[in-house]
């Protein structure tokens, strides 16, 4: 082995490799941000919120076409109908709560 590669080995170095600390420091800025995007899009409450709405305006608009044979067989209760109000109510609560409370940004360690 050479002597050069075990001086660089012996002072805890690695050999260059073509990166300035500014870049590296630009990439890692850059990753933390699309980490932090990536956050707020898969934030389980716009999901939950999200499709509880959606299926809520689906059961709600089902209840209000329902015949009065349906109402009937569930005896006299618009079921579809009061089913489709609580999801909505559920739905827009988590979306009115991350929009309240929105997720904090990730805490990075700085090991400087």
């Amino acid at each position: 082995m050479s002597d050069s590669g075990n001086s660089a080995r012996r002072s805890g170095h690695s050999e260059p490799s073509g990166y300035s600390e500014q870049d590296v420091q630009r990439e890692v800025t850059e990753l933390e941000g699309k980490s932090a995007t990536a956050a707020r899009i898969f934030d389980l409450r716009r999901i939950i919120g999200g499709l509880f709405v959606l299926y809520g305006i689906i059961v709600t608009v089902t209840g209000i076409t329902d015949s009065q044979a349906a109402i009937d067989k569930a005896q006299g209760v618009n079921i579809n109908l009061w089913t489709g109000i609580g999801m909505l109510v559920l739905g827009v609560f988590f979306l009115v709560w991350l929009k309240l409370r929105p997720m904090a940004p990730p805490q990075g360690t700085d090991s400087e």
